[in-house]
């Protein structure tokens, strides 16, 4: 890749900002809702279904924090694809991480308008919810265009918004637990334990996205490993406790639309459900916020590299960031959540991340065994092994998905591989 082309970016990006981004990327609406879901699958045994996903993650992110570690350009797991398993390879990442970013900012500003409805109602339907959907997609793309220090700040505000009222749920609920709501007789039955987990695996992932904007980073190399691994640590613990406070405090669990809000109302009052779902409301603007910091750069990175249009490289003389891509992921959001078509994409994104994560681990080995790779400044500990593991895992989970997804995403695929031949062809003409 040219070095100058992106020499125009600012690495301003700091080890904290990232725990930040990464906080941002995983906890966003999910938490909210989760607790009664795989509750009423698994019952008190979804505690250690948190425990176990929170391994998978962390094995997932050691793998990452390797590999992460090599590189200091944007572009994350479609670069890491591309330098171990050529161009064909990263392109189809891209474009499906792109398509997985684009649907889940859709699909999230829609349940942010959900519990934005709890104090405005007219947001629900009609042309409130319209403008309001104009006004969210216009105020976090300013973010974006002004300048990647300004993403960063507002990064960090959104993280200690969301966790602050998680941790006042967890401390206050700790001295209200009713240890006879716990329950460890009978096992659940094996495919409803899987089914928890399913639901857990995707709760925990998104901290791929915290890796893309490398180029923006005082030091990816040295921060991203410490980052990664701090800020899952971080969300397993507020994962598990809020499920130890769910259960020891909401007798109604298994049937409770805001199992969050619904816990903290029994022992906060209603202030205490108003702070919950204001912090969901945080918690999911967080999340919008670094989606479209990592969507964007997506096709940034593959037009850098010749893979899509050069007017995608454009850099802002003034903001320093890459306001081409910025507009045009931000306006396919916008579209995409004002028309609802999302909906039927959203399934892509289930296995587009499996897809994502097994062949960044299966990069790990690819890496280390070409001597013209970058230097690793973080190695994983047994690191073929694990990601031996995680590889087969990836592939046990997607073995278990439905057929509808892998339709979906095999056509997702197709469409990209078309659009990176139609590239490559166009770009040869004019060579």
């Amino acid at each position: 890749m040219p070095w100058h082309a992106e020499s125009g970016l600012i690495r301003s990006i700091r080890k904290w900002d990232l725990i930040a981004v990464t906080v941002n990327a995983v906890i966003g609406a999910g938490i909210f809702g989760l607790p009664s879901k795989v509750y009423s699958l698994a019952g008190s045994y979804s505690l250690f279904g948190f425990l176990l996903c929170a391994v998978f993650a962390a094995m997932i992110v050691l793998c990452f924090a390797e590999v992460a570690s090599r590189f200091t350009e944007t572009g994350g797991p479609y670069l890491y694809a591309r330098e171990a398993f050529g161009p064909a390879a990263g392109f189809t990442i891209g474009w499906l991480m792109w398509i997985a970013r684009v649907t889940a900012f859709a699909a999230n500003t829609s349940i942010l308008l959900g519990y934005v409805s709890l104090f405005w109602p007219a947001v629900a339907t009609g042309p409130v919810r319209s403008v309001l959907i104009c006004a969210i997609t216009l105020t976090i793309t300013a973010i974006n265009l002004l300048g990647i220090r300004d993403v960063a700040v507002s990064t960090n505000y959104f993280a200690a918004g969301k966790l602050i009222p998680l941790a006042l749920l967890i401390v206050a609920g700790l001295f209200h637990l009713d240890m006879k709501n716990f329950s460890f007789g009978a096992a659940p039955d094996p495919p409803a334990f899987f089914a928890a987990m399913m639901l857990l695996v995707y709760a925990y992932t998104g901290f791929e996205i915290a890796v893309i904007p490398a180029a923006e980073m005082r030091d990816p190399r040295r921060d991203l490993p410490g980052a990664l691994l701090t800020a899952i640590g971080i969300v397993a613990l507020f994962y598990i406790l809020i499920q130890i406070v769910c259960i020891g405090t909401l007798p109604g669990l298994a049937a409770s639309d805001r199992p969050l809000a619904d816990a903290a109302s029994r022992f906060l009052g209603r202030p205490g459900a108003a702070i919950i779902s204001a912090g969901a409301v945080i918690s999911i603007a967080g999340n919008l916020n670094v989606v479209l910091l990592s969507a964007s750069r997506v096709p940034f990175a593959m037009a850098v590299r010749g893979e899509l249009p050069s007017f995608l490289t454009a850099i802002h003389k003034r903001f320093h960031t890459p306001h081409v891509a910025i507009i045009l992921t931000a306006t396919v959001m916008g579209a995409l959540t004002l028309s609802g078509t999302f909906l039927y994409a959203v399934t892509i994104s289930t296995i587009a991340r499996l897809i994502i994560y097994a062949t960044t681990c299966s990069a790990l080995p690819v890496l280390r065994r070409r001597a013209t790779a970058p230097a690793a400044a973080f190695r994983a500990p047994a690191g073929l092994p694990l990601s031996v593991a995680v590889l087969a895992l990836a592939v046990w989970l997607l073995m278990n998905t439905t057929w509808r997804e892998v339709r979906d995403t095999a056509i997702a695929a197709a469409i990209g591989l078309i659009v990176y031949a139609l590239s490559r062809r166009s770009a040869s003409r004019v060579a």
